[in-house]
């Protein structure tokens, strides 16, 4: 059996930052739970929401690099996210996105379940899925989007590769995932029993082109593990496939291991705690700048290099 829970957060590319905040906190309801700096290059804004608490599963997490460049779709990369909501909620999401002028896909069905793409305000592919599953949540009962239209976490990605193969072996035989259903060239890959919040998809594009890191992409995937015992033990897996992990890193409020899955992706092994509530009351999440305690003597430093942002008005 997979140390491999589900999905622990996936983190994207985003421009500017308060366009970021105004879209996923003001439109989508998603609670700012952690508002601190990418601890490698503390120079610009990391921005994590997620349910009331902050929990593992359901925090979709961005860097905001307003002056790089759009991303370039293609294989090598995460294609889309995916997130959770109750069944019979999209046609209320379709209105919702349409009076703030977000452009939606037809509803489509996958794996049976009904879903909403749309693109968000710079570039990143993004769908709404209805789900049934029952699966950790807490409601932000303060927040812009009645309790139950709310998104309960991510609820899937979605891959391209090259070549498909070497990355379903990887899948299934190093990170133990088993191989579920294929639909319109779309192979499903579940762990810890499938459902929401844990599968990838994954589909073979061997005409697309090399995608390429920017805004509007997908930066990496990471996927839950209960604590520093389980990521290791997955470690040294991933070293003995040849998959060269980085070692564990402290990211404070969970610890993380780094690596490619064959045909690119960059994948992440996170642990369930400390949480986010380690260093902030729950009720204050998000409010304040937040930065782990090594980077806290750089504080003013920091500071002064960070574009001003505010909550958006509907929160």
């Amino acid at each position: 059996m997979s140390n491999i829970l589900g999905l622990h957060h996936v983190t994207a590319i985003a421009g500017d930052p308060q366009e970021n905040l105004d879209f996923y906190n003001g439109v989508l309801g998603m609670r700012l739970v952690k508002r601190s700096v990418n601890q490698d290059a503390p120079d610009t804004y990391h921005f994590f929401y997620a349910d009331d608490e902050g929990t593992p599963g359901t925090d979709l997490t961005f860097f905001p690099w307003p002056h790089s460049g759009p991303g370039q779709p293609g294989h090598g990369l995460a294609a889309e996210v995916e997130l959770a909501v109750r069944p019979d909620s999209l046609e209320w999401w379709e209105e919702r996105l349409a009076r703030q002028r977000v452009s939606t896909r037809p509803l489509e069905t996958r794996f049976g379940e009904r879903a909403l793409p749309f693109v968000d305000p710079h570039g990143m592919p993004v769908a709404l899925v209805e789900t049934a599953d029952e699966r950790p949540f807490a409601p932000w009962k303060r927040g812009p989007v009645p309790v139950e239209r709310q998104i309960i976490g991510l609820h899937g990605v979605r891959i391209e590769e090259r070549d498909a193969a070497p990355t379903k072996a990887f899948l299934t035989e190093t990170l133990e995932f088993s191989a579920g259903a294929a639909e319109n060239g779309w192979m499903r890959c579940v762990v810890a029993g499938g459902g929401s919040g844990r599968h990838v998809d994954v589909r073979e594009t061997p005409a697309a082109p090399r995608g390429r890191w920017g805004v509007g992409g997908i930066h990496h995937v990471a996927w839950r593990v209960d604590d520093v015992a389980a990521e290791s033990a997955m470690r040294e897996r991933l070293r003995a496939a040849g998959r060269r992990p980085t070692e564990v890193i402290d990211r404070f409020w969970f610890r993380s291991v780094y690596f490619l899955e064959p045909g690119g992706v960059l994948f992440e092994l996170a642990t369930d705690g400390p949480g986010f509530a380690v260093d902030e009351a729950q009720e204050a999440l998000g409010e304040a700048l937040v930065l782990p305690p090594w980077l806290e003597p750089h504080r003013a430093q920091i500071e002064r290099g960070l574009p001003q942002v505010h909550m958006p008005t509907t929160a």
